[in-house]
């Protein structure tokens, strides 16, 4: 890990292939999931990218790194658990739209036609999609700060233009 702190490509791509099966015997302890196993691998591995400037050479690796995926999986485990309060499960999905299920009037699809483009990306992206800012950010080609600001603007102008 120290050789790859300074740049050293190979030594970071020998780190990760080294540590590929040791995760993965880590995060199967932990997650019951073969799908969280994988999504969490993959996270651990950012985070790890995204912190390698904080390991210590002087102390182990292996507690450092576990250390970040224990807080990883953690962090997964309790966004799926909010995730699966808010789900309500159903026999079979409604057939025919009724008021107030998310049906679009008349004057909001005026009143989006009057938002500049950005500003509808956004609103398609993020409430139509359900992307979260982050996603919607790239996939507009831009930071999630100003992904967040297109919103606030675009939900701004759909207020004053809805009149409430």
């Amino acid at each position: 890990m120290e050789r790859a702190q300074h740049g050293d490509r190979g030594a970071y791509r020998a780190l990760l292939e080294e540590i590929g099966p040791l995760l993965t015997r880590f995060l199967r302890r932990r997650l019951r999931d073969a799908q969280d196993v994988e999504d969490v691998y993959q996270e651990t591995l950012m985070a790890l990218h995204r912190a390698r400037h904080t390991y210590e050479p002087s102390r182990a690796f292996e507690p450092w790194l576990f250390g970040i995926a224990r807080h990883v999986a953690a962090d997964h485990t309790r966004r799926r658990l909010v995730r699966l309060r808010r789900e309500v499960l159903v026999d079979a999905p409604p057939e025919t739209a009724t008021e107030g299920d998310g049906a679009v009037g008349p004057e909001v699809v005026q009143a989006l036609s009057q938002l500049s483009t950005r500003q509808r990306e956004a609103i398609a992206l993020l409430a139509v999609e359900g992307l979260s800012l982050e996603a919607a950010a790239t996939r507009a080609g831009t930071t999630p700060g100003a992904m967040k600001v297109r919103a606030h603007r675009a939900y701004k102008a759909l207020r004053r233009l809805l009149g409430s």
